[in-house]
This record gives structure tokens, sequence and C-alpha cells, in this order.
């Protein structure tokens, strides 16, 4: 994939993503309230902070970014301490089920595997 087929995909990825984000949220909320609807956006924001993060050790291993991809690499790994914290806030605190920002973390996956499938359907 060339750079400009790289920036196209990431940014239909982040339009995806953002789409998945509130017709999820939206659903969740009507399908099982506000609280409940609260958790998934917060795991979808977490999410997508997440390919944020990703796209950027990407860049820099491409040398796109000046950033080091050393320190992009241990803030990825330090992530999973922020995430554990976030999500165990929102089930001890919040009192919302562990299954709704978990739900929420996969919207990116989602949105990668639309994107995916749309190249595949586009190359041929």
């Amino acid at each position: 994939m060339s750079g400009d087929g790289y920036e196209s995909a990431i940014q239909r990825i982040v339009r995806i993503s953002v789409v998945l984000v509130a017709l999820g949220t939206i659903l969740v909320v009507v399908r099982f309230g506000p609280r409940i609807g609260l958790g998934f956006f917060i795991g979808a924001l977490l999410s997508f902070v997440n390919l944020r993060w990703w796209t950027t050790v990407a860049n820099a291993m491409g040398g796109s970014v000046t950033s080091s991809p050393r320190a992009s690499a241990m803030f990825l790994t330090l992530r999973y301490l922020l995430f554990g914290a976030v999500i165990y806030v929102i089930v001890k605190f919040l009192k919302i089920t562990p299954a709704a920002p978990l739900a929420g973390l996969l919207a990116t996956v989602a949105a990668v595997m639309i994107e995916a499938l749309y190249e595949l359907v586009r190359s041929k």
C-alpha cells in the first residue's frame, strides 16, 4: 500500500470508528439505558485512543513521525494499566457492568475489519 493509500485507509478507519461509536452508543442507550450506554461510550473512546496510539507507533516505525519508536512502544505497554484502571473505575464506582466498556473496546476493531473488507472488495 502506498503512502497515500495508507493515509486514506487510516482516515476511513477513523470515520468508520466514529460512525460505529455513535450508532453503537445510541443502540446501547435505547436497549439497555443511559448507564450502560455510558460504559459502552467510554470503552469506545478508549478503543479510539488505542487506535491513535497504534497509528503513532506505525508512523514512527515508518519514519513519517519524529517521535521515538521505543517511547511509543513503551507507552503502548502502559496503556494496559491505564485501560485497566479506567475500566475498574467504571465497574467499581459507576456500577456499570464490565461487558459495556469491553464491548465498546471492540469499536475500532470492527472499523479495521470493515476497512480490510473494503480494501479486498476494491482491489478486485
